[in-house]
């Protein structure tokens, strides 16, 4: 409990950190642009070179801070996702299930649907572009979500083309036990070459 709480604190003084920094920055933004404004009233007329060097350095200063300031936000806001996902899903309950593609040439994935222990916890339907992306390689983080201890089941369900172009769906049931610590298993759908079908299987390590 004591370790919740820590978290939360740390989550809160982040979110501050981060709502602290954007009202500067607007108020940088707010400023310079007062400042443009006394220095050229006249948006036709040419200012003086002098005045007009050391406007243009000082604009540059501002430019600079408001760059500084987005990173250092950027920043701040994946602290506050990473804390965030810490309280949502903490490790001693939290299960995570990737899913990737090797090969791809027996099977094009229109879309798949997750059950967790017989209830509906996610799905997705995928672009031709996000097919690709898979087919090179990637791994789409498909369901993240907090299990007690026990036994457990997840169904996925593959629908897409098969061989020949013909509609293909597959269900798939896997069966594992919540211990301490995270449980991470992920869905994989790979080309058979000796049989010209699609395999759909998985990996789970903790």
């Amino acid at each position: 409990m004591k370790d919740g709480n820590g978290r939360l604190g740390k989550a809160m003084d982040v979110i501050g950190k981060v709502r602290f920094l954007l009202l500067v920055g607007l108020a940088g933004l707010f400023l310079a642009g007062e400042v443009r404004a006394q220095d050229n009233p006249d948006a036709g007329a040419a200012p003086p070179q002098e005045s007009g060097t050391e406007s243009g350095g000082e604009f540059q200063g501002y430019d600079k801070q408001i760059e500084d300031l987005k990173k250092e936000i950027l920043d701040l806001n994946t602290q506050l996702f990473r804390l965030q996902e810490d309280l949502l899903f903490p490790e001693d309950s939290s299960v995570v299930v990737f899913l990737s593609v090797e090969g791809g040439n027996y099977f094009s994935l229109d879309s798949v649907k997750l059950n967790l222990d017989d209830k509906m916890v996610g799905g997705y339907l995928y672009t031709d572009r996000e097919m690709m992306a898979l087919r090179k390689g990637g791994v789409q983080r498909l369901y993240t979500g907090n299990v007690k201890s026990g036994d457990h089941r997840i169904t996925a369900i593959f629908t897409g083309s098969g061989p020949n172009e013909k509609d293909y769906k597959r269900a798939e049931d896997i069966a594992f036990t919540k211990e301490t610590g995270p449980v991470f298993i992920k869905l994989i759908v790979r080309d058979d070459p000796d049989r010209k079908q699609p395999n759909f299987v998985y990996e789970s390590w903790k």
